[in-house]
Order: structure tokens, then sequence, then C-alpha cells
């Protein structure tokens, strides 16, 4: 009895998947690897028009990219005004708060920060597995031992961090010109925290 409950379980949790929720069909196609190429110029800075909110509090301001080298970037928060609100580096995985200002200095804010602009600047990711949902190519990949799935049509629109049978986090590319992205928002399911980005001509 034991062994029959656990496998109905074991059946229910994977019946549950986000890939078998969302009805994704497996498909074999040649690609490797994912390419993001949003922040990949490394002549360009890519300034933003941002609002962060979290848990009630909003922070607006400008927010820049700028590709400094293979697997490195930085990026800066300001106000309006000029007055910096946090500057983050990556290289590799390696990952350095430069500044934050006290009211975001928080470890579990600046962990789920530094995760999510992670996936902004990732540039090439394996393919684990690959799908399809009506037009759109979807590649399962991870992020640091997280799990994320990348949607592609004509260009990267989406990328999802899921648990086991659900989104987390949603990161919307739209408005999307060559191989910039004029919008992009960052939805978190579970925590109150979105993140939404307007690019300054």
């Amino acid at each position: 009895m034991r062994y029959l409950l656990s496998s109905l379980c074991l059946l229910f949790l994977a019946c549950g998947s986000y890939t078998k929720k969302n009805n994704f069909q497996f498909k074999k196609v040649s690609n490797s690897s994912i390419h993001n190429s949003y922040f990949s110029n490394k002549t360009k800075d890519y300034v933003y028009k941002a609002n962060i909110a979290i848990y009630g509090n909003n922070f607006s301001g400008i927010f820049v990219i700028k590709k400094l080298g293979e697997s490195n970037h930085r990026m800066v928060f300001t106000t309006e005004m000029g007055s910096k609100i946090f500057d983050f580096s990556y290289l590799d995985d390696t990952f350095n708060v430069n500044f934050i200002i006290e009211g975001m200095d928080k470890a579990i804010l600046i962990n789920i920060l530094k995760k999510d602009f992670k996936v902004l600047i990732q540039e090439e990711l394996p393919v684990i597995k690959s799908y399809a949902s009506q037009d759109t190519l979807v590649y399962e990949t991870t992020i640091w031992n997280k799990k994320y799935f990348y949607f592609k049509s004509q260009q990267l629109d989406k990328v999802v961090r899921t648990s086991k049978r659900k989104e987390k986090v949603a990161y919307l590319f739209t408005e999307v010109n060559d191989t910039i992205a004029n919008q992009i928002k960052i939805i978190h399911s579970n925590i109150k925290l979105s993140i939404n980005l307007k690019l300054i001509n």
C-alpha cells in the first residue's frame, strides 16, 4: 500500500511539471546553446528609465548597463538627480556590490537582484532540453543551479524561472528592435517585487 501511494505521488508530481502543465511538446533542435544578445555590445551604454517596486516601496530613476569585457558587466541605478541607489558588477559568475543605499542593503534582496540581473546579461547558456509551444521554441537551461525556460519566436520574448510546477519569476522583453529590448519587465509571483525598464533613446 505504501509503495502504491508513493508511486501515485510521483505520478502526480510528474504530470504536474511545468512543461506538462503548459502542454510543451518535446522538440529536438540543432541548437546546443541559447544566445541572448540584448546587452552584448561593448560599444553601447544601455540606458533605461527604471522603476523598482519592493513591498510597497518604489525606487525610480535611471538604470544603466554597460558591457566592459567578456562576461563582464556593470550596472548602476541612480535617481534622476544622479544620486546612486546601487552599483553592481558581474565578472563570469562573480558578483560584487560596489554600492547600495541603506534602504536596500538587505542580504535577501541583494541576492534576488543578483539573480534577476544575471538573467539579463547572461549571453550564452547550454540547452538541456527543447520544446515547442505553438509557434514558439522553448529552451530549458540552468543559471546558478536554478531552472529557467527561454521562449523564442523571432527573438527572445520571455524567460521564466520555475519551481517544479509553476513560474516563480517572469522576464518579459517587448518592443524589440534588432538586438535591443525597448521594454523589460521582471515580475515575481511569490514576492512583492517588480522591475520595469523602458529604454531612453
